[in-house]
């Protein structure tokens, strides 16, 4: 492959090289067990208790409240669990909406086959919950309420400040997946009074395999793993040194770099869509214009089947993701897009691109290119786009 544009950093980033270069020395020189008590050992513990200071230092939280785990999904499942075992005597309600990530979604029904009841929001069509909505679900046995910080498909930012004054209002306790959000836009757990948010190292340029879970001090959860003392008996097992290390340096950087890389972003991101819809007919962006991730880039192209789609732009050395769930062996669309109200057939033709601060505006010209000449292609060949076409002449 001669060219390669990445578009797809919301499945994935590139560790960067500050980062990689923070985690080596815990592979091959200070490799102890930071659980021992040597003096080697606490080489290592101190690297561990600075990573986590780096990360409540982003959210405005206690180091104490800073609980390392193995990603994003553990996180999710480990908060609304715990917390739904704990809240159990007062009620067995939880609220959250449809268009959340499936380590929310599914933990939900793993939860209501134990006799736990679920509410879950409906989403306008930019993928907001109604404020409304939320008030009038919430019922004395309601004990948590569960929104992501902003979607993974669409980008679309949720009012979490807002939802967070009515959960504590209500005295609810208040989680957000933050996956998406954390790194790339500015948290504050106090502010926006979060009680428990989940992330993950790999999503802003940390290794794979490590996340976190932010957890208030007065929300006293059961471990998620028995079997010894680390993470103050929360989570046994021996801890994993070079990634809570490279997670820490990701974030330091990221905060450091925040409204620098915003800015960035968001100038690239809108130029591309903009040069999307000026160049490309028949086309819908998904998810709000403004309330979205600097990074997001979301269009549903009709007459366009999601998959071919992408295998084009794989061979012209672009890489995105679709809102077709097809490569996964589904035959629905996204959940995410049928909640917003995409017909069928206009879901399955979506494509997410999801840019870092390397993307360039000659890379946006470039993928745009390539699009019109694949998209043209595809649709020369749909039944429906020529019946449609003959359908718009008639009416000229």
């Amino acid at each position: 492959m001669s060219k390669l544009i990445y578009l797809d950093n919301a499945a994935t980033t590139a560790v960067r090289p500050e980062v990689f270069e923070a985690m080596k020395p815990h592979f091959l020189e200070e490799y102890a067990n930071p659980s021992s008590v040597y003096t080697f050992a606490q080489h290592s513990a101190r690297a561990v208790e600075n990573a986590r200071s780096q990360i409540a230092d982003m959210l405005h939280a206690k180091t104490s409240e800073i609980y390392f785990t193995a990603g994003g999904s553990e996180s999710d499942n480990w908060a609304i669990k715990a917390i739904a075992d704990l809240k159990k005597e007062k009620g067995k309600h939880i609220i959250t909406s449809k268009i959340e990530h499936h380590a929310v979604l599914h933990t939900c029904e793993y939860l209501e086959k134990q006799g736990y009841e679920v509410t879950y929001l409906n989403v306008d069509e930019n993928g907001l919950i109604s404020l409304e909505e939320l008030k009038a679900s919430i019922r004395p046995d309601t004990i948590l309420i569960s929104i992501m910080f902003a979607n993974n498909e669409i980008g679309t930012i949720e009012p979490i400040a807002e939802i967070g004054k009515i959960a504590k209002e209500h005295n609810i306790i208040f989680h957000t997946d933050a996956v998406q959000a954390f790194a790339h836009v500015p948290i504050d757990v106090e502010e926006m009074n979060i009680d428990a948010l989940s992330a993950s190292g790999h999503k802003f340029n940390g290794p794979k395999g490590i996340g976190f879970l932010y957890l208030r001090s007065n929300i006293r959860i059961q471990p998620l793993i028995h079997g010894g003392a680390q993470e103050r008996g929360k989570r046994a097992g021996t801890i994993n040194t070079p990634g809570i290390v490279g997670m820490g340096k990701a974030a330091e950087l990221a905060q450091k770099e925040m409204d620098s890389r915003i800015e960035k972003e968001t100038q690239v991101r809108d130029y591309l869509i903009q040069k999307i819809r000026d160049n490309i007919p028949y086309v819908k962006l998904n998810g709000d214009e403004q309330k979205r991730l600097p990074n997001n880039v979301n269009f549903s192209f009709r007459f366009v089947e999601g998959e071919a789609l992408l295998l084009m732009l794989d061979r012209a050395g672009i890489c995105g993701s679709s809102g077709s769930a097809c490569t996964s062996g589904s035959l629905d669309p996204s959940h995410v897009l049928l909640a917003i109200g995409l017909p069928h057939e206009i879901a399955h033709g979506s494509l997410r691109l999801t840019l870092s601060e390397e993307t360039t505006k000659e890379d946006a010209d470039y993928v745009v290119e390539q699009l019109q000449t694949i998209i043209e292609k595809l649709r020369s060949m749909s039944p429906l786009y020529e019946d449609f076409v003959k359908g718009e002449q008639k009416n000229v």
